[in-house]
């Protein structure tokens, strides 16, 4: 009866409160769960401890509590980038070290780490690549996105910290920095991960210029002036304007890439990109990497690639590949990438929010088209985790498309959530 039920709702979605009825049904099967730790904090799924995402991610963290936010559930939201605002104070002399020479950044160890145990906000033991910039660029322009809002105060310690960050980026030359990015993969020169420090540095003057409190805001009692800020703003871009529409351009074939799912971020929900650019890089993503399940995250991504689970044993799925990858690249058959569940939802929010602008009919109808993709790969009660559930991806086992076992992702759920809001959005601007 919950499947016909759901199939009725999914397909119609004419009005505002045909929408709320779908939330409301999802909501009441679990599908927009959000369990935290005490502390606010969001594992990366919920999921088997075998699968290694019951540690703590900022970057999740950030895209789930901005989801969260998005929708008006700021308390959670806010909760949890204090507690990670806790974690970086905490963990602050990774920032001053590289800063004042004392650690090399080229030793990736040295950084800040990006993932670590939530409950006690210590650093795992275990080599990662920590080199991921556009984690700590989430991390300013949302904790600087909630300040703008007046969600959050600020603490002398949290400006102190958000000035280690600029400096930091300094110190790194983030703008021609090879770091492992979204995906966690091969150290590269990137454009989303570029994009995002751009995207936080942007937001933290923001809020300081509409708080005028350039005059608190030191690094280790030396100010951090305006003019630092729109310099490093500037390297940032005059990279991008290198670089994009492609991820990569750096002549290593083995590192080059034009086409790279993460480039949606910087169109939503950073706001970096618009116009022609974004119509761009949301055209290829759509030409190149869209399959019939999901998104390719690029071309030639071995993660969850067919039959995952039968060549890599538990152990070896979920392990740091960013020195080496090739061999799990040489793993995967062409046109057989694993198709992800975290970009469809996003395609529909940034159609929705051109449809309201321009009340064009195509950016309705693509609005539409990735939304009843997005609900299409929630998981059926024949799925072995139950129905309705948000999966990371859809990998070929044994020649058919299933959910990964990263399932139900949080990262998913909330941006599906975002896309049904932002269709509420359209539906009301018709009425």
């Amino acid at each position: 009866m919950d499947d016909e039920h759901f199939r009725s709702l999914k397909k119609s979605l004419q009005t505002v409160a045909e929408t709320e009825e779908l939330v409301s049904f999802l909501e009441e099967q679990g599908t927009f769960s959000f369990p935290a730790l005490n502390n606010g904090l969001f594992p990366a799924a919920i999921a088997h401890e075998s699968t290694g995402y019951q540690s703590i991610w900022v970057r999740d963290n950030i895209h789930i509590a901005h989801a969260l936010n998005a929708v008006g559930k700021s308390g959670p939201a806010c909760k949890a980038i204090s507690t990670l605002t806790e974690y970086f104070i905490k963990h602050q002399d990774r920032f001053d070290q590289i800063i004042s020479g004392q650690s090399n950044a080229t030793k990736v160890m040295k950084r800040p780490h990006i993932r670590f145990d939530g409950n006690t906000l210590g650093e795992i033991d275990e080599k990662w690549a920590h080199a991921q910039n556009d984690a700590l660029g989430y991390y300013v322009w949302f904790y600087c996105l909630l300040l703008t809002q007046g969600k959050l105060e600020p603490t002398p310690a949290s400006l102190e910290l958000l000035a280690s960050f600029v400096r930091y980026f300094e110190a790194i030359r983030y703008w021609e920095d090879a770091d492992s990015g979204h995906w966690e993969e091969a150290r590269k020169i990137e454009a989303s991960s570029i994009g995002t420090v751009v995207s936080g540095i942007k937001m933290l003057k923001r809020y300081l210029d509409q708080s005028k409190n350039w005059n608190q805001f030191c690094h280790a009692g030396a100010p951090v002036t305006a003019d630092t800020v729109d310099s490093l703003i500037e390297q940032g871009q005059t990279a991008l304007d290198e670089i994009l529409p492609a991820e990569c351009i750096q002549a290593d074939p083995l590192l080059a890439r034009k086409s790279d799912g993460a480039l949606l971020f910087l169109i939503f929900p950073l706001s970096l990109v618009q116009g022609e650019m974004a119509e761009t890089i949301m055209e290829d993503v759509r030409t190149n990497l869209m399959g019939e399940n999901g998104i390719r995250r690029y071309l030639g991504d071995s993660y969850w690639c067919a039959d995952y689970k039968e060549m890599l044993g538990e152990d070896d799925r979920t392990v740091d590949f960013s020195d080496d990858q090739s061999s799990r690249d040489q793993l995967l058959k062409p046109g057989q990438e694993a198709q992800w569940c975290i970009f469809d939802s996003v395609l529909s929010v940034i159609y929705g929010q051109r449809f309201l602008l321009s009340d064009n009919q195509d950016d309705l109808q693509k609005q539409r088209f990735h939304l009843d993709r997005s609900l299409s790969q929630l998981t059926t009660s024949e799925s072995v985790f139950g129905p309705y559930k948000c999966p990371e991806s859809y990998y070929l086992e044994k020649g058919r498309y299933v959910p990964n076992d990263i399932t139900p992702l949080l990262w998913t759920q909330g941006n599906l959530m975002m896309a049904l809001q932002q269709w509420k959005q359209t539906l009301k601007s018709r009425i």
